[in-house]
């Protein structure tokens, strides 16, 4: 009996973590869709399931009476759904633990994984914040190098699977919290000064761009860890982290050829 509530627990995270991601990869990628169509085009005029559709975008916010839409349960779930997944999945089936590696118990690697976790988002969010923000090149090779750091260092620390998985949890992470706590405050922010009569800080428009293009570029990398676990070729390789380090550069390809279309 408690392997099979274990097992439908598992399959219910799962099946809300996928759905989840879905709905907001989706709709990240379809306003970066617009905002690349806005080039060209003043309005954009669609169609889809027999429904007309003509989108405008301010220039400032504008206050209008009317239901003002905002997307970020989709990110709040994914997040949620995911972390009950690693517990129950790796951090609770011992799954990250492997003595030929490093010689731990399970507890020690699930405080150790969520301890990097956080150390993880707290370099990320200071490196974008400080004023190499400005300096997209220089960052995103900064951040590259970083992160392969990061897949070299859990490659000593815990199982091959385990360690792959470790950080798609923590780009996941960040993505989560680029929304909570970056894009969504500083739409708030502006959506307030608005109301106030005060004129916006559209930088704060810019750095909330910034992470949600940042998140385009991050979730390819994130899908193929997800999927990875099914294909031991992947984390089972003689050189796991060169094989991950490889495939962040072709996701991010990937993305910037999606972005540009």
């Amino acid at each position: 009996m408690y392997f099979d509530v274990q097992e439908w627990l598992n399959l219910a995270f799962r099946w809300t973590h996928v759905f989840a991601a879905i709905m907001w990869v989706g709709q990240t990628y379809f306003f970066t869709w617009l905002d690349h169509t806005f080039q060209n085009e003043k309005q954009v005029w669609m169609v889809h399931s027999g429904g007309f559709y003509i989108v405008d975008k301010q220039k400032r916010p504008e206050i209008r009476n009317q239901t003002l839409h905002w997307f970020k349960w989709e990110a709040f779930f994914t997040l949620v759904s995911g972390f009950l997944l690693l517990i129950l999945v790796y951090y609770h089936g011992a799954i990250m633990v492997d003595a030929d590696v490093l010689k731990m118990t399970a507890w020690q690697a699930a405080g150790l994984s969520l301890a990097l976790i956080a150390a993880g988002w707290f370099v990320y969010d200071f490196l974008w914040i400080s004023p190499l923000r400005k300096h997209e090149v220089a960052g995103t090779i900064l951040s590259y190098l970083l992160l392969v750091g990061a897949i070299v260092g859990v490659a000593h620390l815990f199982a091959s699977r385990a360690a792959y998985m470790q950080i798609g949890a923590t780009l996941g992470t960040f993505m989560a919290l680029n929304v909570w706590v970056r894009i969504l405050p500083a739409q708030r922010q502006l959506i307030a000064a608005v109301k106030s009569g005060i004129e916006p800080d559209m930088r704060l428009a810019d750095l909330a761009k910034q992470r949600s293009k940042q998140n385009t570029y991050i979730v390819l990398p994130v899908v193929f860890i997800m999927i990875s676990s099914h294909f031991p070729g992947t984390f089972g390789h003689q050189y796991p982290w060169l094989v991950l380090s490889v495939l962040v550069l072709i996701g991010w390809g990937v993305a910037r050829i999606i972005r540009t279309r």
